[in-house]
């Protein structure tokens, strides 16, 4: 196979992106005629049809989705190649040295109360380091699918399933349908363990008498075994689109909910947290990356960051 070029990378991008030949073209500057004549060559290069054609556009293959998604991780590391020279020319200038732009994609209470603390002291270690925080939900692919496509370079991760033991050290890439759950070749490592507790309306006489409130990113989450082995949580007869909405319904009187510390660091007084003693679930919440951007200044200082904040 012949190696696809940078710029056949980044046609394939725009491509996926766009949702059309003539899209991207205007994305790229170039005519469509040369965006369908890259396609085609890149599709015979690799051995397989990489977008399905239609009249209303174009739109990934299985095959396309592997290829853009790699693709967007090659082209990041054309990007951060200059970054990383720069900041070995300067090594002798010692902490401070880094430059560039860091993509990080966290969970919304992730992104409220773990980063702000770990970005304020890597902007005072390394200013020219420049974070783009973006806010994506844990549903689906969720934090750790925005690392494998390319579109971040870190993320913050609900990370499936408790493991015994403290919080792990030095990254780790786990086999596929071990308790991380991460897409095939990614980096993970932990960061913190939330524990759930129950949350009422404040003064409530029966709380576990109320209705249950939820909402959507729970919905895939292990706790859930967790939950049908209680007896005493009823079916949730309300769901709302995130936990802050949640939290607000419950100080509302609307109902009780179970949620992790992190969403909790927002309660009011107009609710109460009642602990689920020492059986109750834990959600543990780690770092997700690639193998070729772990070993990057930017993504090693944030890491580090994260690290001091969970001591």
């Amino acid at each position: 196979m012949s190696e696809l070029a940078p710029q056949e990378l980044r046609v394939l991008v725009a491509v996926a992106e766009a949702g059309g030949f003539s899209a991207a073209a205007h994305r790229l500057g170039i005519t469509q005629s040369a965006v369908s004549h890259s396609v085609r060559g890149s599709e015979a290069k690799v051995g397989a049809v990489l977008f399905d054609r239609g009249r209303t556009g174009a739109s990934p293959t299985p095959a396309g989705e592997r290829a853009v998604a790699l693709g967007r991780r090659i082209l990041r590391l054309y990007e951060v190649l200059g970054a990383e020279a720069r900041a070995a020319g300067r090594a002798a200038a010692g902490p401070g040295a880094a430059d560039g732009v860091l993509r990080i994609a966290a969970f919304r209470s992730a992104a409220l109360h773990l980063l702000p603390p770990a970005l304020e002291r890597l902007a005072a270690r390394h200013p020219g380091i420049r974070p783009e925080v973006r806010v994506v939900r844990e549903l689906g692919p969720g934090t750790a699918g925005e690392v494998a496509a390319g579109r971040a370079d870190l993320a913050i991760a609900t990370l499936s399933g408790p493991v015994p033991g403290p919080p792990s050290g030095p990254p780790s890439a786990p086999p596929s349908g071990l308790p991380d759950g991460l897409p095939d070749g990614l980096l993970s490592g932990e960061l913190t363990r939330e524990a759930y507790s129950l949350v009422h309306p404040a003064g409530h006489p029966d709380p576990k008498a109320l209705p249950l409130l939820d909402w959507d990113e729970n919905c895939g989450s292990y706790t859930r075994d967790w939950w049908r082995a209680q007896d005493w949580i009823p079916r949730a007869t309300v769901k709302a689109e995130d936990d802050a909405m949640v939290l607000t319904m419950v100080g509302r009187g609307l109902g009780m909910a179970i949620l992790p510390e992190l969403s909790l660091r927002e309660a009011t007084d107009a609710v109460e947290i009642a602990g689920l003693g020492p059986e109750g679930p834990v959600r543990r919440v780690g770092y997700v990356t690639t193998p070729e951007l772990a070993s990057t200044v930017a993504v090693r200082a944030l890491i580090r960051e994260l690290r001091a904040e969970r001591g």
